[in-house]
């Protein structure tokens, strides 16, 4: 198991946990949505709001085939396939974030149009312009070799596909403040300005369409999640799930460096 995969495990059997807290909530498994699953699974900063504001810059609709890079536990994805009805697949290198993933899919009903497979996003197992649009959110931050991410993701995308990035990005008032939810610390935190990432983006052969600094709307995200953990400790069915015991720290940093402007949460529209 590589570093990064081994950063977001907490031992097997997730979906269990999910389950069993979802159920602890008062929730029927049988009729729960996938807004139910947001706190969870919608594992990037401003969740689920984010996914729908996003989403629609790639122009989806029936029968589009549509690729998550780092779908984790498939949040976006499943949002995707379930408002759009495209179907998604979503690769992943941590193995136990692709069982809950298909899992979880299961108790939606939507694993006809999404599939989770495990492996590397600068490797990918997929033929060449082999799907409408591309999407990866919050992946970036552990990768080094991005120019290879992107140049993956322009190359499995059909002429004129568009390809939706949504990361935190390297801002300008100095180091991060670790833990933060992707690295306890910079051993496996690769970080990239927003200049830096539409450089690679453009090396990649994409044109970009549109940059969205978001920071002001995440700082506001975050500090209203900090609150409500303050007030009420940390829901049953959240991120705490995949984090681990350092969530709270990691919620905490995750202000302080947006507030200080030691990151940015930016997005990119490109066309390939």
């Amino acid at each position: 198991m590589t570093e990064v995969a081994r950063h977001y495990t907490r031992g097997e059997g997730l979906a269990a946990r999910i389950a069993a807290s979802l159920q602890g909530a008062g929730k029927d498994l049988a009729r729960i949505t996938t807004a139910d699953l947001g706190p969870v699974d919608e594992f990037h900063i401003r969740g689920r709001a984010a996914t729908l504001e996003l989403a629609p810059g790639l122009q989806l609709g029936p029968a589009l085939k549509v690729l998550d890079l780092g779908a984790g536990l498939g949040g976006p994805a499943r949002t995707l396939a379930e408002t759009w009805g495209c179907h998604v697949t979503g690769i992943d290198l941590t193995p136990e974030f692709c069982r809950a993933a298909n899992e979880i899919s299961g108790w939606l009903g939507l694993t006809d149009r999404v599939t989770f497979v495990e492996g590397d996003a600068t490797a990918l197992p997929f033929e060449d312009a082999s799907f409408d649009a591309a999407l990866t959110f919050h992946v970036a931050m552990n990768i080094a070799a991005k120019d290879r991410l992107y140049a993956e993701a322009r190359r499995v995308l059909k002429p004129g596909g568009r390809f939706l990035v949504y990361d935190v990005m390297q801002g300008e008032g100095g180091a991060i403040h670790y833990p933060v939810p992707w690295a306890q610390d910079a051993a496996i935190s690769f970080v990239a300005t927003p200049d830096q990432v539409e450089s690679l983006l453009t090396g990649a052969g994409f044109r970009v369409l549109d940059r969205t600094d978001s920071s002001d709307e995440s700082v506001a995200w975050f500090e209203a999640l900090s609150a409500r953990i303050a007030q009420s400790g940390a829901r049953a069915v959240s991120s705490g799930m995949i984090l681990g015991e350092g969530f709270e720290e990691m919620v905490r940093n995750q202000v302080r460096n947006l507030t200080e402007r030691r990151i940015r949460t930016v997005s990119f529209l490109c066309e390939a």
